[in-house]
């Protein structure tokens, strides 16, 4: 009776013995190889909630009380608790305490792990048994198959002419063999172990066998901490040799571990690194340290004599080395505490040796504490800026040695919930602290003292400043569509200097410079404040046709205010305002400087109008296009400070250039802008950047062409025009070539280039890349080589940096 439910009290306890049983022995037999399995052997029994329900279905069903069976015969389907399992035929003998299963078995888990077979013969202890023809799919794409596997001591499951993969097999072509796998005489899992261990194996690429392996072992696939080797990398410098790296892997605890890696050069010899990490219920924490006692700090030695990386020439025992640590924790739900600190021997001992997570080209190590509840925001923190380059020993013109401690700075945001006026309101509150050991000085002869003092960038001393400021606004809609924006800022500033007598030396210098021409007062202390009174008018207007809507916004600023105090006379340092660009994104801006050093005064109106267009095809465009207006009092970008931040600005005039874009975006992954600044007497271009790119199969490319005018203050006294390209061809179905290039047209110089080739597909990928990169200067060739492996589940091998970054 196909399809029937077991009403009987006999039967129904008969039935969910079996149903339970045939589903826990499956279970427990098969999946201790999969990934969705890590689990103690006492857990195997399928997760099955409370209360379910089974459902038998099969069309004979037969009881044999003397023999002291159960048999299913014919379309044998078993649900139960989430769980299903399918043969053609299904025994459980209650004398023997053992369960066979015959016949296209099918186990489907509640957690989507499939698992097939021909023949299961298993106890209901689950202690011992036998598969027949092993299928296994998990749910993370993991598949092993075997002749056969049987089940010892509930502990070793050995699957005989087993084969593992990750990756899917061939839709079209279900018996085409996959890019990878492993085939083994045998596949011995340890449940108490968690290992895997493959003995006589073959790995295969696509179908191709590459090494055979009398014996190795790896951790389960389920488990994620084991101890043991990870995956080498290898590496090639110049300087260094060839490098092989090796890490061991501790699992110590559940909550910490150890790594240690072992790097041997062939030119500067053996690099030992360790790495503890750390994790708390509220964070965690990471200290790594790293050492070498470099064989040939020679290699160092370049044209202009020995760098940082070296230290004395023909010193025979230089040791380098460094410690890093970060962390952070969860004081509370709002509130956080952290800190990224690195310390070394040298400023370029990192980067050189490529130490993971601190080999950056600037690191900045700091100590913060956030918090962030709804609208409110609040952080401070502690800075120092490591600039890890490679100069000589003690170069006044090296970048490092001028970067400055930031102790502390302070950022705070509020805005309440509730309405003002029916407007809203906001509070911003900044502080910095800043010290600094080393004038940073720029001269109209880059790296001459002797020469004319253009910047200085940062004094040797110290500096603070406190910035509190208020803002509300209201938006109001006129019966004629018109937006009218009211806005009231008041922002008030307290700060001191000390600066040391090169700095104060350096400042007159500039002074004197007759491009530049003011006066030097340096303050020590200083207390100024900017009111603001403002109106912003918006008028949106909306065409439509049949196949498009098109939306015109004038738009018009005004803001009233005093003049800025404190500049033009080179009164106090610009520490946090020196990058400034005026273009169409900063026009409508109420203040456009980007940092609090230095605050827009005087009484300015912005204009320009805006517009966006949809079509039905999908096309999109926009544009914007507008002008700032100098009303009345003294314009700040006109007002010189010691970075010289408004200069070639565009708003130095009255009447500022006018700025503009225009950008269009289509269905197909075509996309492109033009931007640029215009002189606002002969609309000559003084800034422009071109952007196109298209992303699709199987090609793929972007280009991008800019223009900066000559800016003789800031050291370029030649028009900047650069091209960049990049492009990517899809040549199969899983192959592509990629490729970009850097060209310099001013210097006539290829900047950087590179190429590369990759591979992928479900269960591996392939890079290969080669790049250059010249110095504008000496035009000096650099060149790398990268390469990565990577076998799904299996794990990376290759070059510990790849150069792919250079040739996005």
């Amino acid at each position: 009776m196909r399809g029937a439910v077991l009403r009987s009290h006999r039967q129904a306890g008969l039935a969910r013995l079996y149903g339970a049983s045939a589903l826990a022995c499956l279970l427990a037999c098969v999946i201790p190889t999969v990934p969705a399995s890590a689990q103690d052997v006492s857990d195997m029994a399928p997760d099955v909630p409370a209360g379910s329900q089974m459902l038998l279905a099969a069309d004979t069903l037969v009881y044999d009380n003397d023999k002291q069976t159960v048999t299913a015969v014919g379309g044998v389907q078993i649900d139960y608790g989430g769980n299903r399992l399918v043969a053609q035929r299904v025994e459980y003998n209650r004398n023997t305490q053992r369960l066979v299963a015959s016949g296209n078995v099918e186990v489907i888990n509640s957690d989507g792990t499939k698992i097939y077979s021909q023949h299961v013969d298993i106890t209901d202890d689950f202690a011992d048994g036998f598969v027949n023809a092993l299928r296994v799919e998990t749910v993370d794409k993991a598949y092993f198959a075997a002749e056969s596997a049987e089940r010892m001591g509930g502990v070793l499951t050995t699957f005989h002419n087993g084969v593992y993969t990750a990756c899917e097999p061939c839709a079209d072509k279900p018996d085409k063999a996959p890019t990878w796998r492993i085939k083994a005489r045998k596949i011995i899992w340890n449940g108490e172990k968690k290992t895997v261990r493959f003995e006589n194996a073959n790995f295969e690429f696509f179908g191709f066998p590459l090494a055979y392996l009398p014996a190795f072992e790896i951790a389960d696939p389920t488990v994620k901490r084991k101890s043991g080797f990870l995956n080498p990398s290898v590496a090639y410098k110049s300087d260094l040799g060839a490098g092989i790296k090796v890490p061991y892997y501790f699992a110590l605890s559940p909550t910490y571990d150890l790594t240690v890696t072992g790097s041997g050069y062939t030119k500067q010899g053996f690099l030992g690194e360790a790495e503890w990490r750390q994790r708390f219920n509220n964070g965690q924490y990471s200290l790594k340290i790293a050492g070498i006692q470099q064989q040939d700090p020679d290699e160092f030695v370049d044209s202009y004599g020995p760098t940082v990386d070296s230290g004395a020439a023909g010193d025979p025992n230089k040791f380098r080395g460094m410690m890093g640590t970060k962390g952070q924790f969860a004081i509370n739900p709002r509130w956080d505490f952290g800190w990224n600190v690195l310390l070394q021997t040298d400023k370029n001992f990192s980067r050189t040796y490529a130490i993971e997570d601190f080999n950056d080209s600037v690191h900045r190590s700091e100590i913060y504490l956030t918090g962030l509840n709804g609208r409110n925001y609040f952080d401070v923190r502690a800075m120092r800026f490591e600039v890890q380059e490679k100069t000589l020993p003690d170069d006044p013109t090296a970048r490092a040695g001028k970067q400055p401690w930031v102790l502390p700075s302070l950022d705070y945001a509020y805005i309440p919930d509730m309405a003002v006026a029916g407007g809203q309101l906001s509070f911003n509150v900044n502080a910095q602290a800043i010290s600094r050991d080393r004038l940073d000085v720029v001269y109209t002869i880059p790296d001459d003292p002797t020469s004319d003092v253009q910047r200085v960038r940062g004094i040797e001393g110290q500096s603070g400043r406190l910035t509190a400021e208020a803002e509300w606004k209201r938006t109001f809609t006129t019966d004629g569509g018109l937006l009218l924006t009211p806005l009231l800022a008041l922002r008030g500033d307290a700060g001191y200097v000390n600066a040391s007598s090169p700095s104060l030396t350096a400042i007159n210098e500039m002074a004197m410079n007759p491009d530049i021409n003011t006066s030097a007062d340096m303050r020590t202390s200083l207390a100024r404040y900017m009111a603001t009174a403002g109106l912003e008018m918006r008028w949106p207007v909306l065409f439509s046709s049949t196949n498009s809507s098109h939306v015109f916004e004038p738009m018009a600023q005004v803001f009233v205010r005093p003049n800025e105090q404190y500049v033009g006379g080179l009164a106090v340092p610009n520490e946090d305002a020196q990058s400034f660009v005026f273009d169409a994104t900063t026009l409508f801006e109420r203040d456009k400087f980007s940092g609090y050093d230095r605050m827009e005064g005087g009484s300015r109106a912005n204009v320009g109008v805006r517009y966006s267009g949809a079509y039905d095809n999908g096309w999109s465009t926009n544009a914007l296009f507008g002008q700032s207006y100098q009303l009345g009092g003294h314009n700040s970008f006109d007002s010189p400070d010691l970075v010289n931040v408004g200069a070639y600005s565009g708003l130095e005039t009255e009447t500022s250039d006018y700025v503009g874009l225009v950008g269009f975006n289509s269905p197909s992954g075509l996309s492109g802008s033009v931007s640029g600044r215009f002189d606002e007497q002969s609309f000559e271009v003084r800034r422009a950047e071109v952007k196109a790119a298209y992303s699709g199969l199987p090609i793929s490319f972007s280009a991008k062409y800019a223009f900066i005018q000559a800016q003789p203050l800031y050291g370029f006294t030649t028009d900047r025009h650069e091209v960049t390209l990049g492009a990517s061809t899809q040549l199969a179905e899983n192959w592509r070539v990629f490729g970009t290039g850097t060209y310099d047209l001013e210097q006539s110089l290829l900047v950087k280039d590179g190429i590369g080739f990759a591979y992928s597909d479900s269960c591996f990928t392939y890079l290969m890349t080669f790049s250059e990169t010249r110095d504008l200067n000496t035009r000096e060739v650099s060149q790398n080589v990268g390469f990565n492996l990577s076998f799904r589940t299996l794990g990376d091998f290759g070059s510990s940096q790849s150069s792919f970054g250079a040739i996005q």
